[in-house]
């Protein structure tokens, strides 16, 4: 296959050279992990403190990995990336609440989403993290099979609904929705949630959408037991399987969690292991498309070309609507604009939500761009090249 990554003219087509300047800038502070950890110590004080650093965090890292501080403001870029071939899937960014208030709030939110998607072709999936629906506390009780106290049971119950609701809107609207992943401990409460949607609501094809972390070793043997179970001929039941296929984003918090409570950790052994299991629930989710459609959210170009060369493979159309290839925005413009050039479904994630509430999304970005060998060093190769590319050199 031919090397499709390399084009910086096409990766980075909607930046001005300014703002290409801001991204170099920006990567270059990431690679220094000391200031990385020294900048989010001082952002956090200065927005506990009130200061006035808001604008000069809208100014660069928010701009450059999110789309607005609401859906409003971020649809000059969902159209803007539209331009180029490039979906969106608009996600409300705010972490670590813990109201039922604050709940409710995120499940109108997410209805707005879905409404959104419904009237506009150039964002086909909506997306919620179960940990805006309910507390991660409640999710381990439920999933560790404990009882519930009464006040558990209730508020429990106000989680199912809160799923049922939306789950409802995106089958009533015919918009796919994406179910982000979660920490271990929470996981099994919210795959039994997902998978009693997926029964109801992926009758006819995929409307719903769970995540599984690859590098959670146990994670394809969840799949295939997933398989059997939406297999009309095995189970009865028979429904649709629709998945976005990540690496993880927990992997620090679920060893230490692991060491401490003295269990075996989730986590496969090596970075190879985990790219031999990503690519393996790829390949089998692929084998397996009558009744499966994929998502593959990564930034991995050796993962992104697998799934490439199994479509050419299989002879699958780059349109066929059951695949989806999806990367952060901000990151790995090369991958994203490139493939969509070449006929690919792809959607980039569109962190939105005011600026303070959106912080712990951005600190995330940072450490996990410092953390992850070779990710910084490609996006700051790719963007001289494209300096030294509009300077003729």
């Amino acid at each position: 296959m031919k090397n499709l990554f390399d084009n910086t003219q096409i990766a980075f087509s909607l930046k001005s050279d300014t703002e290409l300047e801001r991204a170099y800038f920006l990567f270059k502070l990431i690679a220094n992990e000391p200031l990385v950890r020294i900048g989010t110590a001082v952002t956090n004080f200065a927005l506990k403190a009130s200061l006035p650093v808001e604008g000069l965090i809208r100014a660069t890292v928010f701009d450059h990995f999110c789309a607005g501080v609401n859906e409003d403001d971020s649809l000059k870029v969902v159209d803007n990336l539209f331009t180029k071939g490039v979906s969106s899937v608009l996600d409300y960014s705010v972490e670590g609440k813990e109201e039922e208030e604050q709940f409710d709030g995120v499940l109108e939110k997410t209805l707005k989403l879905i409404a959104f998607a419904k009237e506009k072709k150039a964002i086909p999936f909506a997306v919620f993290k179960p940990s805006g629906f309910g507390c991660i506390d409640l999710y381990e009780a439920v999933g560790s099979a404990r009882n519930l106290t009464a006040v558990e049971t209730e508020e429990w119950n106000r989680v199912v609904a809160r799923f049922e609701k939306v789950c409802k809107a995106s089958y009533d609207s015919d918009v796919a929705l994406l179910i982000d992943a979660e920490e271990s401990w929470m996981q099994d409460a919210v795959d039994n949630l997902v998978e009693k949607m997926m029964m109801k609501y992926n009758k006819s094809k995929a409307i719903v959408f769970n995540t599984l972390q690859m590098y959670r070793w146990d994670r394809l043997d969840y799949l295939k037991k997933l398989h059997e179970k939406a297999n009309p001929e095995t189970s009865g039941e028979g429904f649709f399987i629709g998945m976005k296929l990540v690496r993880g984003a927990y992997m620090e918090k679920e060893n230490e969690r692991a060491n401490e409570k003295g269990y075996p950790t989730p986590i496969c052994a090596s970075k190879e292991a985990t790219d031999e299991n990503y690519d393996a629930a790829v390949k089998y989710m692929v084998e397996n498309l009558y009744r499966m459609s994929i998502f593959e959210g990564t930034h991995n170009e050796a993962s992104t070309y697998f799934l490439m060369n199994l479509m050419e493979e299989k002879g699958i159309k780059s349109t066929d609507d059951r695949i989806w290839f999806g990367q952060l925005y901000g990151m790995s413009d090369n991958i994203s604009f490139n493939l969509a050039a070449d006929g690919y479904n792809v959607a980039k994630y569109l962190p939105f939500g005011p600026v303070k509430d959106v912080m712990p999304y951005l600190i995330r970005r940072a450490e996990e761009n410092t953390s992850v060998a070779g990710q910084t060093s490609r996006e700051l190769a790719m963007i001289k090249t494209e300096r030294n590319r509009r300077k003729g050199k």
